[in-house]
């Protein structure tokens, strides 16, 4: 088993309810401007911040996303292609692409606020059982951390479910931050300026 821990980019969600509101525009694709400043696509941001610590990187989408598998390559990704929009499909696809890493970081691809300390505080002293995740004022936010005892449970995933079902068996850890930006996703247009 490799020790690396693999980030998992989440990014074949079709973004309905941004589409409509948007003219069928693709929210990964969207310019926002950063907290750095900088003017970006939704799923730019989102690579961007993953820090160097991270080096192995997965990213999952649907085969009909040139710009968003572009941008993932870019950025060093491995592109990993569902049919399925499900959060349980895509987590399981991209895990088992990296089964043999020593824990998964799964990133939300529309969660383009969130500072790279706090990802790297999610991220650091991750053990085999353990679950981290970041905590805001009282609420679970992203990304979430996976220890290597969790592959075949993350790898048995289906459907819309997601993986808060394996945290009543795994040694949940809190990771309290003051970043509003782990709990910030771009649902609708006006998510793309960040009030945290």
């Amino acid at each position: 088993m490799s020790q690396a821990l693999c980030a998992v980019v989440l990014a074949a969600g079709q973004g309905s309810r941004y589409r409509q509101m948007a003219a069928g525009q693709d929210k990964l694709l969207a310019p926002c401007r950063g907290r750095d400043g900088v003017v970006r696509p939704v799923i730019e941001q989102v690579l961007k911040n993953l820090p160097a610590l991270v080096a192995r990187r997965v990213l999952v989408t649907t085969a009909d996303r040139p710009g968003v598998i572009a941008l993932a390559e870019t950025y060093g990704c491995q592109v990993v292609f569902v049919d399925s929009s499900g959060m349980g499909d895509s987590l399981a696809a991209a895990v088992g692409a990296c089964a043999d890493a020593g824990g998964w970081l799964v990133v939300l691809g529309d969660m383009p606020f969130i500072l790279p300390s706090s990802i790297e505080r999610v991220a650091q002293g991750l053990g085999e059982q353990m679950i981290r995740v970041p905590v805001h004022e009282g609420a679970y936010g992203h990304p979430v951390a996976f220890g290597a005892a969790h592959g075949q449970a993350l790898q048995g995933l289906s459907g819309d479910r997601g993986a808060r079902s394996l945290f009543a068996a795994g040694q949940v850890v809190e990771v309290a931050l003051m970043d509003a930006g782990v709990l910030w996703d771009v649902d609708v247009p006006q998510a793309l300026v960040f009030a945290g």
